[in-house]
């Protein structure tokens, strides 16, 4: 029975943070988008975002490779277990995939939104490592142990160039609104949607790799240009 709960809970684990891992590097290409157009006398930024685009693809990767070496593919989740899917919805009303990128690129105060939001859901990453790096599920399974080893070497570069560039702007770094959303959001994943879906049997599961489905995204020094490679940094 020990055993059987440890299994699933990691597999459940796994299987949202594969999700979030690559709804975290599909919608960082428009991210960067952003940054570029309105950031383009900002190289240290623009490399700052790149880096946290190329990290992310880079831990999509490792929990790919986790599952193929299980021989399975993760169970299937959707947005509604995603941690930025639910703060980007709070926050402008809409979907990651209904964003209005040129408005964010237009509008300094979205764009600024946009800063906190992704700041504030990385800062939450970074916290929510540590705790699973101090589970005993996990620290009993030396892949996945290793997985957020990295993962915590790597995160706090991910909050902290939309902090600098919002402090260095004179911008707010947070609203206690948006940290009550983000704290509203973790506690609703963890006390309501992953338990829902380990207690769920029979889950189904991906019957293709999400990154399958990647769109072709041309390299800043390839724009106008036809590019069959998405722009991928992998660290």
């Amino acid at each position: 029975m020990f055993v059987s709960f440890r299994n699933r809970y990691l597999d459940v684990l796994a299987s949202v943070y594969i999700y979030n891992e690559h709804r975290g590097y599909t919608s960082l290409d428009r991210v960067l988008k952003a940054v570029r157009a309105r950031c383009p006398d900002k190289p240290e930024f623009i490399a700052e975002v790149e880096k946290h685009r190329g990290d992310e693809h880079k831990h999509y990767q490792m929990f790919k490779r986790y599952f193929q070496l299980q021989g399975r593919m993760p169970i299937k989740v959707d947005r509604t277990c995603g941690h930025i899917d639910h703060f980007i919805e709070s926050a402008f009303g809409c979907t990651i995939d209904d964003l209005d990128t040129d408005a964010i690129i237009a509008d300094g105060d979205l764009f600024e939104q946009l800063c906190r939001v992704i700041m504030l859901t990385e800062q939450r990453g970074m916290t929510q490592v540590d705790v699973l790096l101090k589970n005993r599920f996990i620290k009993s399974d030396k892949a996945l142990t290793r997985i957020f080893e990295v993962i915590k070497v790597d995160e706090p570069s991910h909050w902290l160039p939309y902090f600098h560039w919002l402090k260095d702007n004179g911008r707010v770094t947070a609203r206690w609104q948006e940290r009550a959303t983000d704290f509203w959001i973790h506690k609703s994943l963890m006390l309501l949607k992953l338990p829902a879906i380990f207690l769920r049997p029979n889950s189904a599961r991906l019957e293709r790799w999400p990154d399958e489905d990647d769109p072709v995204v041309a390299k800043p020094a390839e724009a106008g240009k036809t590019s069959s490679k998405p722009a991928t940094a992998i660290g």
